[in-house]
């Protein structure tokens, strides 16, 4: 197991960056952001469910404060998904995937409000750089530049600081139980909130669509086995060599928005794109190692 556990993370961060682009195709179709978000989840939701019933050791769920940080990841992950599709469909999948990978500088914002973690020079140089990076790819300078408006900005970094608090959720929640439990009870969490405020005519809607075989495929990729992967390769990969196989999953996102969407990227919001990317990940090997 320990042999393929890079190129399980890569496989999870794969699947992540094709979510986003299908999601894409999906929202083209007229079918709201928080519908395709809803399934993602719910569909992952089963797969992981099976995952639990399969090795239901040490689960933990008997644990009432897994349950509450178990619920707040939970949270997280609705807020990552729903404020990832929405700034797609706001802007473009390249845009929004890289607005989203921007979560490990909330990570830190976090941390240290919290005094979790000791600020530096290094660390508060490598967030400006990250803000310099947003500014030359959304161009917010001049607002509407290259089909972003102000609600994809706002919702593709919204996406990133939910990412945030579902990484503080699972970090806390994880002691108590085992990492099937703590996925079941959050995406549990997260389907009843979607279903709440989703629009329930068109959730209903899919059952009999024929675009339900790509609703299956974002849930069973996007949420459920790339959740899992993910999991079990973080057990023999370290960190740092996460972080950088991370990167799949914005540069498949934006091939996928480019390729098969018809998106494009000027040159300046490429280098803000090179410039958020190449930051973010020496940021987190730096803080791995």
């Amino acid at each position: 197991m320990a042999r393929f556990s890079t190129l399980f993370v890569m496989l999870a961060a794969l699947f992540w960056g094709l979510s986003g682009g299908i999601a894409g195709m999906l929202m083209a179709e007229g079918w709201a952001p928080l519908v395709v978000s809803f399934y993602r989840g719910a569909i992952g939701l089963g797969v992981v469910v099976i995952w639990l019933l399969l090795r239901p050791q040490g689960n933990g769920l008997a644990n009432r404060t897994l349950w509450g940080w178990s619920a707040l990841a939970g949270l997280g992950v609705a807020g990552n998904f729903s404020f990832y599709f929405v700034s797609i469909s706001e802007g473009s999948v390249a845009v929004a995937a890289t607005l989203m990978y921007c979560a490990p500088v909330f990570v830190y914002l976090v941390s240290f409000a919290l005094r979790l973690e000791r600020p530096t020079p290094l660390k508060w140089a490598a967030i400006a750089m990250v803000m310099v990076g947003i500014v030359l790819l959304t161009r917010i300078y001049e607002v509407g530049a290259g089909g972003v408006t102000p609600l994809g900005v706002a919702a593709g970094l919204l996406s990133g600081l939910s990412y945030a608090v579902f990484i503080f959720g699972f970090k806390y929640a994880a002691p108590h139980g085992s990492p099937q439990a703590i996925l079941v009870i959050a995406l549990a969490v997260f389907s009843v909130v979607l279903f709440a405020v989703g629009d329930t005519g068109q959730i209903l809607a899919v059952v009999g669509t024929s675009s339900w075989p790509l609703f299956a495929v974002i849930g069973i990729l996007g949420a459920g086995l790339s959740f899992i992967l993910y999991i079990i390769g973080l057990n023999y990969t370290a960190p740092a060599v996460a972080s950088i196989v991370a990167m799949v999953e914005p540069v498949t996102a934006s091939l996928f928005g480019v390729v098969v969407l018809n998106e494009s990227l000027v040159a300046i919001q490429l280098l803000g794109m090179a410039l958020i990317l190449g930051t973010v990940t020496v940021l987190s090997v730096s803080s791995s190692a």
